[in-house]
């Protein structure tokens, strides 16, 4: 049974090959074009992981993780950080922010949804998503 992936991205034709990408592999996305409507789906739908765009206006990516992992009910639910962020010391950046992984842009469509199961099978496992960022290339 495929999971439930909410996208937090303000970027149309991202969000959409994302999308696109989660759902030719079997599993379901939930589309958010902003932190805040994000923010919304997260605490309606429950999803089973989260990605998430950092550079967004309004509330950014860093603050989605802030009140995403303040709360109890969605602090478990991996959360991915999907950004152009990616000078020296971006990803630790993210990964200090709360986020439980990082994915460069532009992503690799081959790799992406791979990347991103990475998450799910270990929340399976483990009941958590926490402490496995995914590096640049994983999944491919």
């Amino acid at each position: 049974m495929g999971a439930r992936i909410l996208v937090i991205e303000d970027n149309a034709p991202n969000r959409n090959l994302m999308s696109y990408l989660i759902t030719a592999f079997g599993h379901t996305p939930i589309t958010a074009e902003s932190g805040i409507s994000g923010i919304e789906a997260a605490e309606r739908e429950k999803p089973d992981l989260i990605v998430c765009d950092i550079q967004m206006p309004g509330i950014d990516g860093y603050e989605v993780a802030r009140r995403l992992k303040g709360d109890p009910r969605l602090e478990p639910i991996p959360l991915v950080a999907v950004t152009a962020y990616a000078m020296v010391g971006d990803q630790e950046r993210v990964l200090a922010a709360g986020f439980d992984g990082y994915i460069p842009k532009p992503i690799v469509p081959r790799a992406f949804v791979g990347q991103l199961e990475t998450f799910l099978h270990r929340r399976r496992r483990t009941g958590s998503g926490r402490k496995a960022p995914v590096q640049p290339g994983d999944g491919s």
